[in-house]
C-alpha cells in the first residue's frame, strides 16, 4: 500500500475506535519489576503489607509510567510480523500530547486499550503522522485509569 492510499484510508477513519484489546492482568510481580528497571520503589508501589494499611486504596498501585509503557502491547501496535499496514517499514512512538490518570491501577485488577484515530497527517518526505486517543479501562472499573493522546509515526518502503 503505498503512503497516498494509506493516507486516504486513515483520514476516512478519523473519529472511528478501535475494537477493545482482550482482558490484561496486572501482577504485583510485573509491578516490582517495572519498580526495579526505574528504579522508582516508593512503597505504594511495591509494599503490600503497608500499601492495604496506609494507603487511601487499600492495595499497591501500578506506576502511571507502568500503565503508559503497556500502550504499545495493549494496542496490538507491536506485531512485526502482521503490519497493519502494507508498505510500511516502521513505526514509531514520537511521544504523547497530554496524559492523564483519572483512576488507580490496583495490582492484581486486569486492563485493556481502546483507541480513537483523532488525526493524520503527512510529513513531508517522512510519512505519516497519527494521533490517537488511548483509554486504558479496569475491569470492573467506571473511570479509566490511564486516557493519553498518543502521537506515532508510520513510515514506508521506499515508493
Amino acid at each position: 500500500m503505498s503512503r497516498q492510499a494509506a493516507l486516504a484510508e486513515l483520514r476516512a477513519k478519523i473519529g472511528d475506535e478501535s475494537p477493545a484489546s482482550d482482558w490484561h492482568p496486572v501482577t504485583q510481580e510485573m509491578i516490582n519489576d517495572f519498580a526495579d528497571v526505574t528504579r522508582d520503589h516508593q512503597w505504594i508501589h511495591i509494599d503490600p503489607q503497608r500499601a492495604a494499611r496506609d494507603s487511601p486504596f487499600g492495595a499497591t498501585v501500578a506506576h502511571g509510567f507502568f500503565t503508559l509503557s503497556l500502550i504499545p502491547h495493549l494496542t496490538g501496535m507491536v506485531e512485526p510480523d502482521k503490519p497493519r499496514y502494507p508498505g510500511v517499514s516502521l513505526t514509531v512512538n514520537y511521544g504523547l500530547n497530554r496524559v492523564r490518570f483519572p483512576h488507580p491501577l490496583l495490582a492484581g485488577q486486569r486492563i485493556r486499550a481502546r483507541t480513537q484515530l483523532q488525526s493524520v497527517e503527512e510529513v513531508k518526505g517522512l510519512g505519516l503522522q497519527l494521533v490517537h486517543q488511548v483509554t486504558i479501562d479496569v475491569e470492573g472499573e467506571q473511570k479509566p485509569t490511564c486516557v493519553a493522546e498518543m502521537v506515532s509515526r508510520l513510515y514506508f518502503h521506499a515508493e
